[in-house]
């Protein structure tokens, strides 16, 4: 895994970057830079993004770029997913970690303490993942940003909450509660194998959106949700108590205090036995 860049080290990691980033936000900079990624102003940043991310384009091959917004929300022929209806599948390429929701429906992630209910802004359906189990799946610049369903299922509304955008680097996540923070949408998904799940895509700085392809209607294993725009963001998944079960290998790197690299569709967890 990358280590974080300097930008992001001397903003969230020095008193001086902090008191600029908090400028930064109150001034709405992040909206200039959306209008100029979305812009033919933005074509000569692509190539440079792409080298400086290592980004591999041989799924992309003769596709043309007229903005850096067309190229980051580039799409793929789909991927191969697993399709054994009792194993969890991630929605998305990126780098793995769970955590266990306290009967106060709080979790913790390194210094940040989180409330399900200051995430959905919904304290009653909060109350219902208490003792459950919380996964985050946060995406680097260099992953595709498109993410796909778990299972076969139903969905309701999308719920947007508007926020500020922070970076969802660890750095960023180790100095504010970032997740409660950000810019947000959530969607209560009633899944056939694991039983009702809250997906939330967070937003992250200079994200120029979260875009999701459905609302009220049935929804089935590997299809597409939606994607992120123009940079590197976070989804997190709630699941009620005793649902699923992560696969032996990942939680034996995530008790050693490290993120687990899972790409779109592949096998990570189970439905858990009762």
């Amino acid at each position: 895994m990358k280590k974080n860049n300097f930008a992001v080290r001397f903003l969230y990691g020095t008193r001086a970057g902090r008191a600029l980033l908090e400028l930064m936000l109150k001034s709405k900079i992040d909206g200039l830079i959306v209008k100029f990624l979305w812009s033919p102003l933005s074509k000569p940043v692509i190539p440079l993004y792409i080298k400086m991310n290592k980004i591999s384009m041989k799924d992309f091959q003769g596709q043309k770029y007229r903005t850096f917004r067309e190229f980051f929300v580039r799409e793929r022929e789909p991927v191969e997913m697993d399709l054994n209806p009792g194993h969890l599948i991630s929605p998305c390429d990126g780098w793995l970690s769970a955590f266990p929701i306290e009967e106060d429906s709080s979790f913790r992630i390194k210094g940040s303490h989180y409330k399900l209910e200051d995430l959905i802004q919904d304290k009653e359906l909060a109350k219902q993942f208490y003792d459950g189990d919380c996964l985050i799946f946060r995406l680097c610049a260099s992953d595709y940003h498109h993410y796909s369903y778990i299972d076969d299922g139903y969905q309701g509304v999308d719920h947007y909450i508007p926020g500020m955008l922070h970076s969802v680097q660890p750095i960023a996540c180790d100095t504010y509660p970032v997740y409660t923070l950000n810019r947000r949408v959530w969607t209560l998904l009633q899944t056939e194998h694991f039983g009702p799940v809250i997906q939330t895509e967070v937003g992250a700085f200079v994200v120029g959106g979260i875009v999701n392809e459905n609302e009220n209607g049935r929804f089935f294993r590997g299809m597409e949700k939606g994607h992120f725009e123009l940079a590197g963001s976070t989804i997190v998944l709630l699941f009620q108590k005793d649902c699923i079960c992560l696969r032996s290998q990942i939680r034996k790197r995530l008790a050693e205090g490290k993120e687990f690299r899972v790409k779109q569709g592949m096998w990570i967890g189970e439905k858990k036995k009762s």
